[in-house]
């Protein structure tokens, strides 16, 4: 019987994966509310597939990803989130994720989801497939960003001016400018202008 380890801290979330994968075959489902937890199921159960939320309280969700792969590099991990902006997918499938799955997909995508990761492939809606593939392929992609940058871009998708971002974030006001200038070149966009209108329609709020 092959194993499945839901890991997320609502107990709601648990339940309803339980009732899911009862539906879809013969699993045994083990549950964890904490990266720790996790991590000791992991240790001592090595299951087939983890099912990580990564909206978990203290450690961020990519973090445990990453941790999990350092114990077990054959773990499989599917990334399951409320979030769907592409380019946390693409952070955690380059982190080595073997499949993202939002909380609004249907139901059934659970299941189909599982088993395609136990037949030892990578799963994506097949909308969320095309748009990462729009989004690494096409011009401007925001993963070419630093962290510095995404930090500018976020906050100017916010409403901050220049001088607010570099207070807010312990920069020169020219430092915030660079860096405008830098993502403008990158993401191939015109003027600041441009570059808020990109944030703002991108809903970027990472």
């Amino acid at each position: 019987m092959k194993t499945v380890l839901i890991v997320d801290d609502h107990r709601i979330v648990i339940a309803g994966c339980r009732r899911l994968l009862s539906k879809g075959g013969e699993y045994e489902v083990l549950d964890a509310t904490t990266a720790e937890e996790a991590f000791a199921l992991c240790d001592e159960r090595q299951p087939d597939v983890v099912v990580l939320d990564l909206g978990l309280p203290g450690i961020g969700g990519l973090e445990v990803l990453r941790k999990l792969l350092e114990k077990d590099p054959r773990c499989r991990v599917m990334i399951f989130s409320m979030h769907d902006d592409l380019i946390l997918v693409s952070r955690a499938l380059q982190t080595g994720a073997k499949g993202y799955l939002t909380k609004n997909d249907a139901p059934e995508e659970l299941i189909v989801a599982v088993e395609v990761m136990l037949a030892g492939g990578t799963y994506l809606s097949h909308a969320m497939a095309r748009e990462l593939a729009v989004l690494n392929h096409g011009p401007g992609r925001r993963q070419d960003l630093t962290p510095r940058e995404l930090d500018v871009l976020r906050l100017l998708g916010q409403g901050l001016i220049l001088g607010d971002i570099a207070e807010r974030l312990g920069i020169s006001y020219k430092t915030v400018a660079n860096t405008c200038t830098q993502m403008k070149d990158k993401l191939t966009l015109k003027n600041t202008r441009e570059l808020i209108r990109f944030a703002i329609e991108q809903r970027f709020d990472l």
